[in-house]
């Protein structure tokens, strides 16, 4: 069986939605009430919304697949595309995220390394991410990655400001 990568198109608006939803709920729906995870599954998460960020030119989507079945997605902002301003030096990881059956079989890194050999690419100088102060395992991937926390950020579930420390690495 073949992992690869894909960059995704506007034609895959479906597949991402039902994997975006897949995904965060698993990550996040035991440390948040319903009312909260549905009010964020449907503004961040609804076709149009998707849409737009497929189109949008300083982002970019990517699934890996095995044998054609989205395993996980990575989304890459740079430029104003960015979530925070932090300038055209910078490239930014928005999310990683992988289906549960998935996890823990190196996809993640491999997402990482792409990120950052795509920044390179881009002459970008460092890599940046904001993530939940409250998910341990994800800072602690980060950290092995050699990303450090430089700030932070609110990150609004539904009606519940939530802090992400931001963090980023030199490419």
């Amino acid at each position: 069986m073949t992992t690869q990568t894909r960059l995704l198109t506007v034609a895959d608006v479906q597949a991402l939605q039902t994997i975006s939803i897949e995904t965060f709920t698993d990550t996040f729906a035991a440390q948040n009430t319903a009312a909260n995870m549905r009010a964020y599954l449907d503004e961040a998460y609804n076709l149009p919304t998707l849409t737009a960020e497929l189109e949008t030119t300083d982002t970019r989507f990517y699934f890996v697949e095995r044998d054609h079945e989205p395993l996980g997605y990575l989304k890459l902002n740079v430029n104003e595309a960015q979530s925070e301003k932090m300038g055209p030096d910078a490239l930014e990881i928005e999310r990683i995220y992988i289906r549960p059956a998935f996890k823990h079989q190196g996809l993640g890194s491999a997402f990482i390394k792409q990120a950052i050999e795509l920044a390179k690419q881009a002459h970008k100088t460092k890599v940046w991410l904001g993530v939940w102060e409250h998910n341990e395992p994800a800072k602690a991937f980060y950290a092995k990655w050699g990303f450090q926390q430089f700030g932070a950020h609110t990150f609004t579930m539904g009606d519940d400001p939530q802090t992400d420390l931001l963090m980023s690495r030199p490419v």
